[in-house]
């Protein structure tokens, strides 16, 4: 009980050492003593019989190797299972009985070398014990398959569907109904029936599939190609998201088939209604397309381009629009077109709408982080916190005019005319200057350049010409007193500007 090992091992090794030399007595002997210890597991005990009942095999013993087997797979009896409870200590040979590995070795026995009733009547105890596999029930079931046990054999499927749950339920319901069909056909079409219903019930959506097809297939076989449409209906409706679109390619495959090619219109727009996923909706839509286009109706299938375009970027998805264009150029006219080249830049504007705001929202918040984990570094170095926060305040004006930027404008757009305060600010006081340095420049200009005048003829004005030059002798009149009496307060540029005007 202290071993690290198996100790039962070195009972094997010593009675091969026996048999080996021909001792198959002795080797007996050693067995026998070896199945009387108590291991820690029941597993060093069955293996320990399996030897034994090998051995005797090897020397052609068969009779004695089966009744080892029979007196190992033994249950105590009730006077046995009484004393072991009233000591307390039960040992791994109270519990041997209920050993699988035992059991199928034994029962591999009874089927080659015993008969049938006796290898039953083991399958029969391995089931009542509760210690069968699914394998253990499909060999049980086709051994009564073998020895023309039909009824019995599907009775052990029914046991085992009632026995075990998915998964390992599931190989034993593909091998009953697949035996059930061969085997009775139309006959008992109702049962086959009510096992496909049966089985597809137990089963989790993600291995429903199968089952479908099998019952489809029954339908069309030997029933109603109505039922087998309804079935495919319904395995759509039932399987997971990511086996849909093959569902509903079989299930417009078999309806094509079987109804012809106008019942598919039906099951093409199911399918794009179904919620299926955009991929697939655009692939379902790219089939049903061409069923229209192979039956004429040009209207209709671009009527079905037009919904999948939604589903298709044109910068990513080039192969649909090609096929579109392609399309159109055989089938469409110049409006046709336009209107396709319309739909592609508006779908090509609203997917580039989506692609937007992450990537300065994550590098502001990646900034941030960066702050903080050199922090955190630097306390764990033994930096003092002034340091710390003298380093802390040099890093944040980084941050701050990085979300001051994303604050003024949309992130990811170009900027159409919105500007922030300080560019207000800086942009007035530009203006004022330029405005100051042309002020500067009218006046130099004043004072340096000199503009001749030329009199416009008195023929172009006729009588207004006399009445103008009444009126500027009045002015130079007045303009001499003006000059003689406020001459001295007057700027030297302004003085000269009245001399010319009064030459």
């Amino acid at each position: 009980m202290k071993a690290v090992g198996k100790p039962h091992t070195l009972w094997v090794a010593f009675a091969k050492l026996y048999e080996n030399h021909k001792d198959i007595a002795n080797a007996r002997v050693i067995f026998d003593k070896a199945v009387q210890v108590n291991y820690k597991t029941v597993d060093n005990l069955a293996s320990l019989r399996c030897e034994w009942a090998e051995m005797e095999l090897r020397h052609k013993n068969l009779k004695g190797a089966l009744e080892l087997m029979r007196l190992a797979t033994a249950e105590p009896s009730v006077e046995v299972k009484r004393r072991v409870a009233a000591d307390g200590n039960e040992t791994v040979q109270m519990k041997l009985h209920k050993s699988l590995r035992m059991w199928t070795f034994y029962v591999d026995l009874e089927e080659r070398l015993g008969k049938l009733e006796s290898t039953r009547a083991v399958y029969e105890r391995i089931m009542d014990l509760k210690i069968a596999t699914p394998q253990l029930i499909i060999n049980y079931a086709l051994l009564l398959e073998k020895h023309k046990y039909f009824k019995d054999a599907f009775k052990v499927y029914e046991k085992g569907t009632k026995i075990f749950k998915y998964p390992h339920v599931k190989d034993i319901w593909v091998t009953y109904l697949s035996k059930f069909v061969k085997r009775y056909g139309k006959k008992e079409l109702e049962r086959a029936r009510q096992l496909f219903e049966d089985a597809v019930q137990a089963e989790p959506a993600d291995a429903k599939k199968p089952l479908y097809l099998q019952f489809a297939n029954l339908e069309e076989d030997y029933g109603l190609a109505k039922r087998s449409m309804k079935i495919y209906d319904e395995a759509t409706k039932a399987v997971p998201n990511h086996e849909k679109l093959s569902m509903y390619e079989i299930y417009i495959a078999r309806a094509a088939e079987i109804f012809g090619i106008p019942k598919t219109r039906e099951i093409y727009e199911q399918a794009i209604k179904s919620g299926l996923p955009d991929k697939d909706v655009k692939t379902m839509c790219l089939k049903y397309a061409e069923v229209e286009k192979s039956l004429g109706e040009i209207d209709r299938a671009r009527g079905v381009y037009v919904f999948a375009s939604q589903f298709s970027d044109p910068r990513s998805d080039v192969d649909f629009w090609n096929q579109w264009h392609e399309f159109e150029v055989q089938h469409g006219n110049e409006d046709t077109f336009r209107e396709m080249l319309r739909i592609k830049r508006s779908v090509s504007a609203s997917y580039s709408q989506t692609h937007f705001i992450l990537p300065e929202y994550i590098m502001q918040k990646d900034q941030r982080l960066n702050i903080d984990e050199a922090k955190h570094k630097l306390k764990q170095a033994g930096v003092p916190e002034d340091e710390m926060a003298a380093l802390e305040r040099q890093l944040a004006p980084v941050a701050k005019d990085t979300t001051t930027k994303a604050s003024n404008g949309k992130v990811g757009f170009v900027s159409a005319g919105v500007e922030s305060q300080m560019d207000k600010e800086i942009k007035v006081t530009a203006i004022q200057e330029e405005i100051e340095l042309l002020e500067e420049s009218d006046s130099e200009d004043d004072e340096m350049v000199e503009i001749a005048l030329k009199e416009v003829p008195s023929a172009v004005f006729g009588e207004l010409a006399n009445k103008r030059k009444e009126a500027e002798k009045d002015e130079r009149g007045d303009v001499a007193a003006a000059t003689k009496d406020g001459d001295s307060h007057l700027g030297a540029l302004e003085r000269i500007k009245r001399l010319k005007r009064g030459s």
